[in-house]
């Protein structure tokens, strides 16, 4: 599409920001799937991050609807041979967060023998609205899933592209966190995917179920009426509305925006996919941290919150967090409160026993880890959410502040960026001096426990529970 002029790190790391892999998404391309980017004349400079995609989070950087822009750090220049690629997809609920975050900058992975692409997509109401209307004008008869479809369009990019920045296509990986890493587990249940992508690395964010189009429509109706747009044409006054404007009414109208199954970018629930082992023939990598969060509303008392999760099941769950006497037992010293322990093992870490049991099942290879290193004077507070991302980027100065890290911390993160590439490399993390990791099957349930003594091998993540996590999923046909 056109020259760029990027810029070099001290050390030699080719950069370049703000690349289009699509068209502005803006006016009539609102809420449509993604177009190829167009040529521009002349060099372009690639020497400053573009904007954010638009959000209610992040007040401080740059945003702007006009946000399809990708960001590569190849890892020598001139270029010298054809390196893996890294692709990364953030977190931030797919409602929040962008490829310029200096917590994802990529120049310490690519030192490590790989291009690293980090991914801005449609957001929000902007990336997840669907609409009968939209449904009606999509000559896919689809809706809802553009922040998904722009994620496409840049692995697209990527195939087509890479390249010239120094990567082989044929040899790329996707990894994600939190919403990026449900992103990327469903990626590999979408039948336009395939061919992108040899292998995944996702992290606290397992496959989990998607609403019916028709479930997401009504959702994206409903919030147009809270909006004030019925009738016949309400798109077209929707798409006349500012995007800050939109943005600030849709914010006020509740949740419910998400992946759905389109019958396009998904064609069939995800988890039914990977289930009956239809997805596609990747190597994956998945953990979670070890409390990853607390429950967001109001408190609940955790036998109420277990009893309903569980129904018939209930009495032996309870049995299982040792709450069938009077008292609630201790903390557990790695994975916290029953509260916690609940949260994690129920939205992350046994959604991932079950991803792996499945995907393994079909052949596929497969690694788990588990994330437990804790932050110095926080030890009870185990490792929460997102805890890992600056040990892989090799950014723990952007934390620095809050999180405290030492040169132990400085030692470690090379470790943990040596698993990752290595598994980028090969689809094996395995190399060198590092503690053996092996692979995960379905009767040892292998997985690698990143303590604070260092990574250890080990064997059945909270087995009991997952093993009743998974019985209950069966039970509700999920």
């Amino acid at each position: 599409t056109g020259q760029l002029r990027g810029s070099l790190t001290a050390d030699g790391v080719g950069v370049f920001k703000n690349i289009p892999f699509a068209q502005p998404p803006v006016g009539e391309l609102r809420w449509r799937e993604p177009l190829p980017a167009k040529a521009w004349k002349g060099v372009r400079d690639a020497t400053a991050f573009g904007p954010m995609c638009n959000q209610n989070d992040n007040k401080q950087l740059p945003h702007s609807e006009d946000c399809l822009q990708l960001n590569v750090w190849t890892p020598s220049w001139p270029l010298r041979s054809q390196f893996p690629v890294m692709v990364w997809v953030h977190g931030g609920g797919n409602t929040a967060g962008s490829g310029m975050e200096a917590l994802f900058n990529g120049e310490v992975l690519a030192r490590h023998g790989v291009v690293v692409v980090n991914v801005n997509y449609r957001l929000g109401v902007f990336g997840f609205f669907a609409h009968p209307g939209l449904t009606k004008e999509s000559v896919h008869h689809a809706a809802g899933n553009y922040g998904l479809a722009d994620q496409i369009m840049a692995l697209h990019w990527v195939r087509d592209n890479i390249t010239r920045f120094g990567g082989n296509p044929a040899n790329v990986t996707i990894f994600g966190e939190s919403a990026g890493a449900s992103d990327v587990n469903a990626l590999i249940a979408s039948p336009l995917s395939k061919g992108l992508f040899l292998r995944v690395m996702a992290q606290s964010g397992p496959v989990g179920s998607q609403p019916s189009l028709a479930e997401s429509e009504k959702r994206g109706a409903d919030l147009a009426a809270k909006l004030g747009f019925t009738g016949e044409e309400p798109l077209a006054k929707l798409r006349a509305v500012p995007d800050t404007e939109l943005m600030a009414k849709a914010a006020q109208g509740g949740p419910g925006l998400g992946i759905n199954v389109d019958g396009w970018v998904l064609t069939e629930p995800a988890a039914k996919v990977y289930a009956e082992g239809r997805e596609q023939k990747v190597a994956l990598l998945i953990g979670n941290n070890s409390q990853e969060m607390q429950p967001r509303g109001a408190p609940r008392d955790i036998r109420e919150m277990i009893s309903e999760r569980y129904g018939p099941l209930a009495e032996r769950a309870l049995a299982a967090y040792g709450l069938n006497g009077a008292n609630e037992p201790q903390p557990d010293p790695e994975n916290g409160t029953v509260m916690l322990q609940f949260t994690t093992d129920n939205s992350f870490r046994c959604g991932t026993v079950q991803e792996l049991m499945w995907h393994t099942a079909a052949g596929n290879p497969g690694y788990e880890y588990q994330f437990s290193r804790t932050v110095h004077g926080k030890e009870a507070q185990g490792a929460p959410h997102a805890s890992e991302i600056p040990f892989i980027f090799g950014t723990l100065s952007v934390w620095q502040n809050m999180r405290k890290y030492n040169d132990s911390d400085q030692q470690y993160a090379p470790q943990m960026q040596e698993y990752w590439t290595n598994f980028a490399k090969t689809g094996d993390p395995n190399g060198g001096k590092l503690v053996k990791w092996p692979r995960f099957d379905a009767t040892a349930r292998a997985y690698m426990d990143f303590t604070d003594a260092g990574p250890a091998a080990k064997e059945g993540l909270r087995r009991q529970v997952c093993d009743l996590f998974m019985e209950n999923q069966k039970r509700q046909g999920q």
